[in-house]
């Protein structure tokens, strides 16, 4: 495909920021400083980057407010991170895949699929099912019926859909994601294990991106939502019932046990886990492998296993690494006041 090349200035224009150097510069696209050329733009994201952009063969560089590296033009802007995402989206923006339908895939009776859609190679799409425009679904995706998936959605090779599934518009599904699979719910009597059967569905607001393999049980009565905006990582675990405000991020390896609530703005680090029946307040951060064993109020940040209050976890891993010093310096005083009780 054919180099694009955008003027530094229009580049400063795009992201409200301003430029040191030559604004007619031509750049072909945006990359680390370690791999820049020529022809690219690249970023720092602090100042300690100073001395590695001065080496990098980048002609012009994204820059916090008040950084200047010799030699090389700026664009300045207030944050850096953000527009360097910005950027790289204007450089390499996504592929759309041609609208029409696939001849191996099967499209069953009563699914309405817009004419605007892609349906690529063995997808199966179940009756009932709506599939609205500008959506992409890529190599053996599965939709069971009665879904509906928003316009100008993504769904990657092998997701798949239960039916009833509700995906809103701008949603964006990764390899292998399973959305609606039933809860692990049973009814254990002696040795015998009762299946409790799941009949809800997952429903997913605008703009959710979900990664690779991560699964999002069904509700056993009712919904499983997934707040609009909301990231989830790769290999996350979502229980049945589980509701999420908007604009969650749940780090990979992360899960929720069933009916587990959480606010707006909750942040899961990676491997950090929430035990079922409880409420998550909006804004808590969990740090990572922190298990939240019961309800945590907003803006909290917690940690470690059962998760409190972040400074106290911290003072108690620091203290448990003195432990060793500890012991043997209470030996040390037993041995002392033994000999003492033996004079």
């Amino acid at each position: 495909m054919e180099n694009r090349f955008f003027r530094l200035g229009e580049l400063a224009e795009e992201v409200g920021g301003q430029v040191f150097g030559d604004p007619e510069l031509a750049l072909s696209s945006m990359t680390s400083l370690e791999l820049a050329g020529p022809e690219d733009l690249s970023f720092l994201r602090d100042p300690a980057q100073v001395a590695l952009a001065s080496q990098s063969k980048a002609i012009a560089l994204l820059v916090p407010l008040g950084v200047r590296v010799p030699g090389k033009s700026l664009l300045e802007v207030e944050d850096p991170a953000l527009a360097a995402a910005q950027l790289a989206r204007k450089f390499s923006p996504p592929a759309k895949r041609p609208a029409g339908i696939h001849p191996t895939a099967v499209v069953e009776d009563g699914a309405v699929v817009s004419p605007k859609a892609h349906v690529g190679p063995y997808v199966v799409v179940g009756a009932g099912s709506v599939v609205e425009a500008g959506v992409e679904l890529h190599p053996g995706v599965v939709v069971g019926r009665a879904c509906q998936i928003g316009a100008d959605s993504i769904l990657f090779p092998h997701a798949v859909l239960y039916d009833g599934t509700r995906l809103g518009p701008e949603t964006i599904l990764h390899a292998g994601v399973v959305l609606g699979s039933d809860g692990f719910g049973y009814v254990s009597r002696g040795s015998t294990h009762h299946k409790v059967p799941q009949i809800g569905r997952v429903v997913v607001e605008a703009e959710v991106e979900i990664g690779a393999n991560t699964a999002i049980d069904r509700g056993t009565f009712g919904e499983t939502r997934i707040g609009a905006g909301s990231k989830i990582d790769n290999l996350v675990q979502v229980g049945h019932n589980v509701t999420t405000g908007k604009a969650c991020m749940l780090c990979g390896q992360s899960g929720i046990a069933g009916s587990a609530r959480l606010g707006h703005g909750v942040v899961l680090a990676g491997q950090a886990g929430s035990a079922g029946h409880l409420t998550i307040g909006d804004g808590v951060q969990v740090a990572a492998k922190g298990a939240v064993l019961q309800t945590v109020e907003k803006g909290q940040k917690v940690g470690g296993i059962p998760a409190v209050e972040l400074r106290q976890w911290q003072r108690q891993v620091f203290g448990s690494q003195k432990l060793p010093e500890i012991l043997r310096r209470l030996r040390a005083l037993e041995k002392a006041l033994a000999r003492q009780e033996e004079e």
